[in-house]
């Protein structure tokens, strides 16, 4: 017995050591990876951010120029405040659904893993085509009533809302199913034992021990609520618009992603560094936003 613990104790040592010899050969590749496709980008765009420039190779510096265009852009201000809105929304709708849905196929009904994989679905198709998709859906049911999602904000607004919410719950019923799973059982035991009932420890027991995988869903779905650009883009394409006094215009359902990427496109190209300012304070704003939310879930997370 005791040669063989010796035996173990060299193997796990011979492992550290492999371990310590090949872990820069597949390190190296996927930092490099990294720094190619995200580090290298992102420094470049900052830079850029402060130019004013028609390629990556013919800049001029103009100095915040840029963020302070960007800033008294009212077409961005508007798509801020328009993203925010949309965020908050799809944020509780999104996530209530999915925990209602993953709370019902976790109570042992019949034909759950069917239900599972059919609420999982639309995760699997792309944004574009769930734009097209829903955008032809809309405008067939809409058409009757002599109008369409393409020249009705309101009608614009929640079609965004729908679509994002068709295309997400399933994949936050995943997570929440997960959460559901790892409940301890003794804990829900305990709990009808001293005779609670089932909202009781539904708020009382289970909810707080799904916070980890509350967490993970809010920003899932608040991040992706800000970064939406796809279906904003087949959906509606910002329409309609409005034109303001001083003759520019705003689209009255562009997000965020949107407003940056017509910026940079539809736009004169003396504008690109105004569009990638609005980038770099883009990043700003979703990174803030989801590092304080991550903050506050967290607190309310149960130590098991």
């Amino acid at each position: 017995m005791k040669g063989s613990g010796n035996g173990a104790a060299v193997n796990s040592i011979l492992l550290r050591r492999s371990i310590r010899r090949w872990f820069p050969v597949f390190l190296l590749p996927m930092v490099a990876a990294f720094c190619i496709g995200f580090v290298w980008p992102f420094l470049q765009g900052m830079f850029l951010s402060f130019c004013k420039f028609k390629t990556t190779s013919k800049w001029t510096w103009v100095g915040i120029s840029n963020y302070v265009k960007a800033i008294q852009d009212d077409s961005f201000m508007y798509s801020f405040g328009y993203t925010a809105l949309f965020a908050l929304i799809s944020l509780v709708l999104i996530n209530v659904l999915a925990f209602a849905v993953a709370y019902a196929l976790t109570q042992k009904i019949k034909g759950s893993n069917l239900f599972r994989t059919v609420f999982f679905m639309p995760n699997l198709i792309g944004g574009i085509v769930l734009g097209y998709i829903w955008s032809m859906i809309f405008d067939g049911f809409l058409s009757r009533y002599g109008t369409s999602i393409m020249v009705n904000t309101t009608w614009g607004f929640w079609g965004l809302i729908i679509l994002m919410c068709w295309q997400q719950i399933g994949y936050m019923m995943i997570i929440y199913i997960a959460g559901l799973q790892a409940v301890p059982e003794d804990m829900l035991e305990a709990a009808r034992i001293d005779g609670a009932n089932g909202w009781q420890t539904l708020f009382k027991v289970t909810i707080p021990n799904v916070m980890p995988s509350i967490t993970i869903c809010m920003f899932l779905t608040l991040t992706n609520g800000f970064k939406l650009f796809d279906q904003n883009l087949a959906l509606t394409g910002g329409q309609p618009y409005v034109i303001n006094p001083d003759g520019t215009s705003i689209h009255t359902t562009e997000m965020l992603a949107l407003n940056i990427y017509n910026t940079f496109y539809g736009q004169a190209s003396n504008s690109r560094g105004v569009a990638q300012a609005k980038a770099v304070l883009f990043f700003i704003l979703v990174a803030a936003i989801g590092l304080i939310q991550l903050r506050s879930t967290r607190q309310k997370e149960v130590q098991q």
